[in-house]
């Protein structure tokens, strides 16, 4: 299935060989469902609308990809590697994320709630009005990360490090914080949140 500018329209891939590498194509409503997809390599590929459901992603390296609306939904991605990739309105509930590597992902619109992010390093990554509630990132790198209009009720931020992230207000009221690391701006933002007045 190698080649460059193929685009492809509802099919159903089941397994590719180990290493495999996809450039320049398009996907459009695929089932990748419970699919062995282990050392896939993709680069500017789009897959647009894609069911990912149960599929075995490990060891897989993407750039500069992008999984648009696409469902994720108990895929294991162990060992995978994200470099620029949009994961525009994805869904990736019960999604097996952790180890892998994130590098200026676009997660917004993206419903991560629920996920175990923990000790993951997100530097970077944009989850603007993405579903992050009840997502477990106890120890993650968040710094630089862009958090603006997510949904973060219950989201778990114990030992994370934020400096320099964007968030909204509500984050300081409404996570599990005990020993994040923050910036001066940001203890400012908790205190007032939680109703200090700082002179």
């Amino acid at each position: 299935m190698d080649g460059d500018g193929t685009v492809v329209d509802g099919d159903r891939v089941h397994e590719v060989e180990p290493g495999t590498h996809w450039h320049g194509r398009t996907f459009r409503s695929c089932s990748f469902v419970d699919a062995d997809l282990t050392g896939l390599v993709t680069e500017t590929v789009v897959f647009d609308g894609c069911d990912f459901t149960g599929a075995l992603l490990s060891e897989s390296i993407h750039s500069g990809s992008a999984f648009r609306n696409c469902e994720f939904r108990r895929a294991r991605l162990w060992h995978s590697t994200f470099r620029g990739v949009s994961l525009l309105g994805s869904s990736l509930g019960e999604a097996s994320l952790r180890p892998a590597t994130f590098e200026d992902v676009d997660f917004t619109l993206a419903s991560v709630a629920g996920v175990d992010l923990r000790d993951s390093t997100l530097d970077g990554c944009r989850f603007r009005d993405a579903d992050l509630a009840r997502t477990d990132l106890r120890g993650a790198t968040l710094r630089g990360a862009d958090l603006g209009g997510a949904r973060t009720t219950g989201i778990r931020l114990v030992g994370a490090d934020l400096r320099g992230a964007v968030v909204d207000p509500s984050l300081w009221t409404g996570a599990e914080i005990a020993g994040a690391t923050v910036d001066p701006a940001q203890a400012l933002a908790y205190a007032q949140a939680h109703g200090l007045l700082v002179d």
